[in-house]
């Protein structure tokens, strides 16, 4: 495996994350990497999380780290690749504390409404601009 920063998506994370408002989420403690040469048949992305006891080790608070594996994320229309990256981001929680929510949360059905609403907001900052 091999892994690189990829600056391009975690800006879009970052920008995914003012637009919704989804304040319990500490922009500056996230990161996007791109992962190659993953032989996984169903995961597209992952969402890692700094561990309690690493914290507590490393004297830092929670960092999370979303992995996108290239050779299922790339293949992916634009609307997907932000509705991936809309998935990983609803698996911290608001307490952003090094944990995860799941997928009794992270549902199709919940990433596809704040797909929408994303969708919505983009283009009403786009409308204010004209």
């Amino acid at each position: 495996m091999r892994y690189e920063t990829d600056f391009e998506l975690e800006a879009i994370a970052k920008d995914i994350v003012k637009t919704l408002n989804l304040n319990h989420i500490s922009i500056e403690d996230i990161a996007c990497i791109k992962s190659y040469g993953s032989k996984t048949r169903r995961t597209i992305a992952r969402c890692h999380a700094l561990g309690k006891v690493m914290q507590k080790a490393l004297k830092r608070r929670a960092f999370y780290v979303l992995e996108f594996l290239s050779e299922k994320f790339d293949k992916q229309s634009t609307e997907n690749k932000i509705r991936t990256i809309i998935h990983e981001l609803l698996h911290i929680p608001h307490s952003f504390g090094g944990g995860f929510k799941h997928h009794d949360y992270v549902t199709e059905k919940t990433v596809e409404l704040f797909f929408q609403e994303y969708l919505k907001r983009k283009n009403e900052s786009q409308t204010k601009l004209q």
